[in-house]
């Protein structure tokens, strides 16, 4: 039994046996089943404030199970950094239409790439406008990418001629047949390829032969189905089955945000949170009713028209005169339950997100790849931080 689907089975059987406590979403629920079986834990997170669910914990401190758990996840989900080399200093053109972490993300992503053998042809998938493929043909070495949007195709292809590298952009969907098939020479790369997308390229790239790839997954919900699709033979033999929610767990942890930006993500989920208290007793149903992603202008009706107008487009009857101060307080302060709450369901983050990844990894094993799964950056850059290296 190889070092990958022993891991694969230690997580899958964690994941298992506490499912109870990470499928559940306090987004949705006003109560959560778990609750009853931890009520100390429950009472414990119930109590914290919004300020407190910012701020790091003492596990310790914190009432039976978590800490047991949290070292559990810890010791699960613990992964090594990849070797990396120094990447050779480019010039500042470059990089100069790249946002400042999307370039230290190619760079690390870049220093990772330890292949035994050099490729001799680069293949950015879903490349946008080409920056991580450009990095690697710097030496000369020819470059193809792919690209669906039309425009990034045109941006790319002049940026590739402006800095003399041998590329070919092509627009083209690649969850459709591809113009020219992918040569088994070709050396394909994916940073950030969403769900679908990148597990096409896995496909691709084991029916064409390929003998090397590198793939940093995410967003593993966006997928066609509802209901996850296993890869490899170990996962279509687990008990776990998964929907997109269950998929979205693992990227719910956000590293970017500025300050304004977290002031109004917090504004516009405890305004929701307050129409779901509105929502619950004018249909008169104790369940969530999903609400489309508003503009941010929605914020700036003031709560009393936010709430109107949300019902109004989920057809619900005109709300009744009310205190609208007390209900917009009642939001906040289930903001504050639900950030807290869902530490519990965040020490599986990480764990899932390791079995999806060992889930492809187990998929190339499977077809005679050697595959090596580690981190390629620190989890402050992004963290989407894993990539899957591998050669036939």
């Amino acid at each position: 039994m190889s070092e990958s689907l022993q891991r694969f089975l230690a997580l899958d059987a964690f994941l298992l046996e506490h499912q109870g406590l990470w499928r559940p979403r306090p987004f949705t629920a006003l109560h959560l089943p778990w609750e009853k079986d931890c009520p100390e834990l429950a009472h414990w997170l119930r109590q914290r404030s919004l300020e407190d669910a910012e701020h790091t914990i003492i596990v310790e401190d914190v009432p039976a199970p978590f800490a047991e758990l949290a070292r559990q996840a810890e010791r699960l989900a613990r992964l090594q950094p990849l070797p990396s080399r120094p990447v050779a200093p480019v010039a500042a053109r470059t990089s100069a239409h790249i946002p400042g972490r999307k370039w230290q993300q190619i760079q690390a992503f870049s220093s990772a790439l330890q292949f035994t053998e050099k490729p001799g042809h680069w293949l950015d998938w879903c490349a946008g406008k080409g920056h991580l493929g450009r990095l690697f043909a710097l030496d000369g070495t020819p470059l193809t990418c792919l690209e669906w949007n039309a425009a990034l195709v045109e941006e790319g292809r002049r940026l590739s001629q402006r800095a003399g590298i041998r590329a070919q952009h092509r627009q083209q969907d690649i969850m459709a047949e591809l113009h020219d098939g992918l040569p088994a020479s070709y050396t394909p790369v994916a940073l950030h390829a969403c769900g679908d997308l990148h597990c096409r390229l896995l496909r691709v790239a084991i029916e064409q032969g390929c003998r090397q790839l590198a793939l940093a997954p995410c967003c593993y919900n966006r997928i066609a189905s509802d209901q996850y699709q296993p890869l490899s033979q170990a996962a279509l033999g687990s008990a776990l089955h998964l929907d997109k929610d269950d998929l979205g767990l693992p990227l719910s942890e956000t590293v970017t945000a500025g300050a304004r930006e977290r002031r109004q993500r917090d504004q516009s989920m405890a305004w929701r949170l307050g129409f779901d208290l509105y929502q619950r007793q004018a249909r008169q149903t104790d369940s969530y009713l999903p609400t489309p992603s508003l503009p941010s202008a929605w914020l700036r009706k003031g709560f009393e028209h936010y709430i109107r107008d949300l019902a109004r487009l989920k057809m619900l009857p005109g709300p009744a005169p009310q205190d609208w101060q007390a209900l917009e307080r009642a939001g906040w302060e289930r903001l504050a339950q639900v950030r807290n709450l869902e530490r519990l369901r965040n020490l599986f983050r990480r764990p899932l997100e390791l079995w999806l990844a060992l889930d492809r990894a187990l998929l190339l094993e499977e077809h005679g790849y050697r595959v090596r799964l580690g981190t390629f950056c620190a989890a402050s850059l992004t963290p989407r931080n894993l990539l899957l290296l591998a050669e036939r």
